[in-house]
């Protein structure tokens, strides 16, 4: 991560080829409006550290055009006059000056990595803590990778502009403006004559540069291509799939032919290199030649001393590394301010979800009013890609902004402290999205959910969240032990608390069995236990949480009967005393509900016990002979419809709850 420091960047006559390795198209991009302001926000809490910096170039600069001019003395008032004692005092003052300039490059160093990293740390946290907020339409949307690539990096370019931009930029001008100085103190014929021979210089420069552009940048695409190969594939799940229904010679191939054409690009570069490397050496060794030839000449006639000579060749290595760097400028100055702005851009985006101004804490309110739900007239749809994400995330030219159809529409239920509420209805009717309202992964769009009666959108996010637990479908895992998983919702958990958890979700006597307890490692994903281990723990991390509302999401949506029976009595646990709201699909959870609300395309059709919605007719009971048929023979299902008394939803004489106001 450490950046390379302003110790003497540009002196080499290869200093300037890393910047002919970036992409040249950035001196062609437009930056927006205010960008550089903003990066110098950043760079204000480095400020001091900043100015001794760049003193330090600058003193380091001035030894290095100071060292020849003494190189000169020794030769012509030392050497040349007799003067022993001269030249031992002037050794000794190159010695000493050598000294310092190693002393000033370790300070240099030192002072670049605090700026750099501590930059790093800056972007890189915000940069997290902003994608953190982000609702989850954004993960939905954005690639992974193209995100990482945003904390790695982008961030690493952006400090870029504050060490070897900066660094580079400022030692290489001091440098040229020290050099060309001296020399045209000792010879303006020879200095002249030195500048006459630049262009041999930026010529192989520009040759190459963009030649090596192009091959770099096709070697980011394949090298992003393979990563995402093996991404696929090692992922736990990707691997399951590619070993079913992969082929493995074919893969092979694949991979094989992406990593022969990095092989192949990483052979042309380094002949690139080397060819600019070579022409420079080249050229350099042709104007000391020249120099040497011109002035030798000169100094045999008396127009100039040895001394002179020698400082003059010594001057052009310290000339044309840094004019040939300082030539391509734009590029390194544009290529770090781009990535600033990439950084920039993701902390530009909007989190739709935020604590308001005048949010309060919502357990305070528990306490008052017990964990009461409210949805009242809830309308939704999700957002437009163009409000929650970014194009360059998404790999897109442009984020469209076509109308999206409500999900939910005028939605109105209660669910009273301690009750269990069962949602159902087909495929697609909202069944998530109005738990992703009541968790507040969204704001809807017109409406107001309400806990212990308070608007949740005043509520903090931290107080919400900690009102709330959910169990999805798929309970995700992070590639930790068990314990580190359970204590992801109670860090300050003791392993008694745990144990209690774990025998709550009925998975102790499974946790007990295993070699390493609770500190066995689950796997990607939690990809180690099967789904029924899987979901008994993430009920155990509920638990040890303890929250007021539980909600489930279909929580044995993908599990045997087996499996099934043993979630279900540790759900049993979660759900006693608390508020629960459950998205259903199996009769045995409906059955135990104190009420169901029936959802068909955003719409709330009917809410009743599971008997009257069973003797009312209507899109229930054909959810129910159908959806919910595997869960009981069919002669039962048939028995119980027959059996049930007709139920007019619509006359709130009979017992089923109206849609609340």
């Amino acid at each position: 991560m450490s950046m390379s420091g302003g110790g003497g960047g540009g002196g080499g006559m290869g200093g300037g080829f890393r910047s002919f390795r970036q992409e040249r198209t950035v001196t062609d991009h437009v930056l927006a409006q205010g960008t550089v302001r903003r990066v110098l926000v950043f760079a204000r809490p480095y400020r001091r550290l900043l100015t001794v910096f760049l003193v330090l170039i600058a003193i380091d600069a001035a030894i290095g055009a100071a060292t020849p001019l003494i190189f000169k003395a020794i030769i012509d008032d030392g050497i040349t006059a007799g003067r022993r004692d001269l030249v031992i005092w002037l050794a000794g003052l190159v010695a000493v000056l050598a000294l310092a300039s190693g002393g000033l490059a370790l300070a240099e160093r030192w002072l670049s990595s605090r700026i750099g990293e501590g930059l790093i740390f800056d972007l890189r946290t915000a940069v997290f803590d902003h994608v953190q907020q982000m609702p989850l339409a954004f993960f939905s949307r954005t690639r992974t990778g193209a995100l990482v690539q945003r904390l790695n990096g982008d961030v690493l370019g952006a400090q870029q502009a504050f060490t070897s931009t900066l660094s580079n930029v400022f030692s290489n001008s001091l440098t040229v403006i020290f050099v060309l100085a001296a020399m045209m103190s000792m010879s303006w014929q020879l200095t002249l004559l030195s500048l006459v021979l630049l262009p041999a210089f930026i010529f192989p420069a520009r040759w190459v540069g963009p030649r090596l552009a192009v091959i770099t940048r096709e070697s980011y695409a394949i090298n992003a291509d393979t990563a995402q190969i093996m991404t696929e594939r090692f992922n736990v799940a990707g691997a399951h799939l590619a070993k079913t229904y992969g082929r493995p010679e074919d893969e092979s191939a694949t991979f094989a032919g992406a990593a022969a054409r990095v092989r192949d690009i990483g052979v042309k570069q380094a002949m690139y290199a080397t060819i600019f490397r070579v022409a420079l050496t080249t050229v350099a060794a042709i104007a000391v030649a020249i120099v040497y030839g011109v002035g030798g000449v000169m100094a045999i006639s008396g127009g100039l001393t040895v001394g002179v000579v020698v400082a003059l060749t010594a001057y052009l290595a310290r000339l044309y590394g840094p004019l040939t760097a300082l030539s391509n400028v734009q590029v390194d100055v544009m290529t770090a301010l781009v990535s600033f702005e990439r950084v920039l851009e993701v902390l530009d985006l909007p989190p739709s979800v935020v604590d308001a101004d005048d949010a309060t804490d919502l357990r305070v309110d528990l306490a008052t009013h017990g964990a009461s739900l409210d949805l009242s007239h809830v309308t939704f749809r999700y957002p437009t890609a163009a409000e929650v994400s970014l194009a360059s995330l998404e790999s897109v030219a442009v984020l469209s902004n076509d109308p999206v159809a409500d999900t939910i529409v005028d939605v109105t239920f209660r669910v009273a402290p301690g009750e269990m509420v069962a949602i159902v209805g087909p495929s697609g009717a909202g069944k998530s999205t109005l738990s992703q309202l009541i968790t507040r992964m969204y704001d809807p769009t017109s409406g107001i959910v309400s806990i212990a009666g308070r608007d949740i959108r005043h509520a903090t996010l931290e107080s919400l969240r900690s009102t709330i637990g959910t169990v999805p479908q798929d309970s995700h895992m992070f590639h930790d032990s068990i314990a580190g998983n359970l204590r992801y919702a109670r860090p300050e958990a003791s392993d008694a608390d745990l144990e209690e958890a774990l025998r709550g979700a009925h998975i102790w006597d499974l946790v007990a069995s295993l070699p390493s307890g609770m500190d066995t490692i689950v796997g990607d994903r939690g990809y180690r236990l099967s789904g029924g281990e899987r979901q008994r723990l993430a009920i155990a991390r509920l638990l040890l949480k303890a929250p007021a509302i539980v909600i489930l999401d279909e929580a044995t949506a993908h599990l045997d009967s087996e499996s099934e029976a043993a979630v279900q009595r540790a759900l049993s646990s979660a759900l006693q005393g608390r508020t629960s709201v459950v998205i259903a699909h199996r009769l045995s959870t409906i059955r135990e509900a104190d009420r169901i609300v029936v959802l068909d395309a955003g719409h709330v059709v009917a809410q009743g016990t599971h008997t009257e919605l069973l003797a009312a007719g209507g899109l229930y009971a054909d959810l129910y002979r159908t959806q919910f048929a595997a869960a009981a023979p069919d002669d039962d299902i048939d028995d119980e419809v027959e059996d049930s008394a007709p139920v007019d939803l619509s006359d709130p004489s009979d017992k089923v709850d109206p849609l609340l106001p």
